[in-house]
């Protein structure tokens, strides 16, 4: 057990948007959907009246965003249609749409592009939003993205997170990567290289930084990167293993697992590595630490039962209760941003496998048919999980919807992709 609770597998997804230019891009990832939600709402998107001027087809991301979410069947209207046409409402209730998109992009004089979207309600013949945004070119993928979470918050009432960033690690031969892409993973870019496994990353809360594991040194230690000016911090180089860094909500503090006196136990430490303070002394390993979304607590992985499980403790240290009580190995606890959801990872029958927990009456969920999957991470709306596992001797990104419903898989055709985090919101 305690191998593989420190087993760092070599084989397990740009904060602000743009600021990775420098960097080499690589293939994009691929988007396979295998599983749609019930009850979808049937919604028209038209071609956005002169998009061909852009970049990037507006209207495609903004459908590939619906489609993908699962809770959306696209009705493709086969024309353009511009925000300011006249709509019949009737023709498009008739065509089973209970609501309308239309658009239109022009290019500015300072070579921006003025891209608009209005939502229409097919069934009250009625606007329900728009927007108007002046982007630059480079941002023109982004402006369709942030429609796409408009349309999602409309019609579902919940926040939409096309908008936001993952980061992973690629290894391709004897190369890691630590790469940042979209969330439907375009826009790849490079953020660490090294000819030594990364681990572990972790989004700051405020989209700005990554905290990880390299192996650069020859050992496991814990850096945080700004993705604006590209500097590293050294958080953790202390003897024996330096692992497994979380994010405390207001962005000071992680929580990260140290072996420096022995067995790994979990640790707070100030985002710039000063204030090391020890919050676990047991005989056995406490690891994987996670703070809550309200930072009063702290989620981890202990073997003091015998079996790896999941406990909770307040975030200054303290009294520890056991979360996870059904099946003897689980482990990478993730908690969802309202708090109500834990995500791990579950060994039952020889399968390691996504789980979700109510929080409140501990009922639990299998979210995933695969048999080796690792680090999930939710969306920061809190209704999606990403994880990865092993498809074809392959490493691979899946993401499920929490109720299981909906899934698609990220994938690349050159090496394995493991080790996602799911970034925030941008402000």
């Amino acid at each position: 057990m305690k191998k593989h609770l420190f087993r760092f597998d070599f084989f397990r997804t740009l904060a602000l948007l743009g600021l990775f230019a420098a960097a080499t891009a690589h293939a994009q990832l691929r988007v396979e959907i295998s599983g749609v939600g019930a009850n979808q709402i049937p919604i028209a998107i038209a071609a956005f009246a002169d998009e061909g001027v852009a970049p990037q087809q507006v209207s495609a991301i903004i459908k590939a965003d619906l489609a993908r979410s699962g809770y959306f069947k696209i009705i493709d209207t086969g024309v353009a249609i511009s925000e300011t046409t006249p709509v019949k409402f009737g023709d498009w209730k008739s065509r089973g749409a209970n609501a309308l998109v239309v658009g239109s992009v022009q290019r500015l004089a300072d070579g921006r592009f003025d891209v608009r979207y209005k939502l229409l309600d097919t069934l009250a013949a009625s606007q329900l939003s728009g927007l108007a945004m002046a982007v630059q070119p480079q941002f023109t993928r982004l402006a369709a993205h942030k429609i796409a979470d408009d349309i999602y918050e409309k019609l579902l009432g919940v926040r939409g997170a096309f908008a936001t960033r993952v980061a992973y690690v690629t290894r391709a031969g004897n190369e890691y990567r630590l790469e940042v892409a979209d969330a439907d993973g375009e826009s790849v870019h490079v953020a660490l290289r090294s000819n030594e496994p990364i681990i572990s990353p972790a989004w700051s809360p405020d989209g700005t930084k990554v905290a990880y594991v390299s192996f650069e040194k020859k050992k496991p230690v814990v850096y945080v990167q700004d993705l604006v000016s590209r500097e590293r911090t050294v958080v953790a180089n202390f003897k024996g293993s330096n692992s497994a860094p979380s994010w405390s909500p207001d962005g000071r503090r992680l929580a990260i697992a140290l072996a420096r006196e022995g067995l790994t136990q979990v640790y707070v430490v100030n985002a710039d590595g000063s204030g090391l303070r020890r919050l676990t002394s047991t005989n056995g390993i406490d690891t994987e630490p996670q703070f809550s979304a309200d930072g009063q607590s702290i989620y981890f992985t202990s073997d003091r039962s015998g079996g790896p499980q999941i406990y909770r403790m307040p975030a200054d240290g303290g009294e520890a209760r056991r979360v996870t009580f059904q099946g003897s190995y689980n482990i990478s606890p993730r908690i969802a941003p309202d708090g109500k959801t834990l995500a791990y990872i579950s060994r039952r029958e020889g399968r390691f496998q996504l789980y979700a927990q109510d929080l409140g009456n501990g009922q639990e969920l299998r979210l995933s048919d695969t048999s080796r999957d690792e680090s999930p991470s939710f969306s920061p709306n809190g209704k999606y999980i990403m994880y990865a596992t092993e498809t074809g001797r392959r490493g691979s990104l899946e993401v499920v919807s929490v109720d299981g419903r909906t899934k698609y898989r990220l994938s690349t055709q050159a090496g394995d992709i493991r080790e996602p985090s799911w970034g925030p919101f941008m402000k």
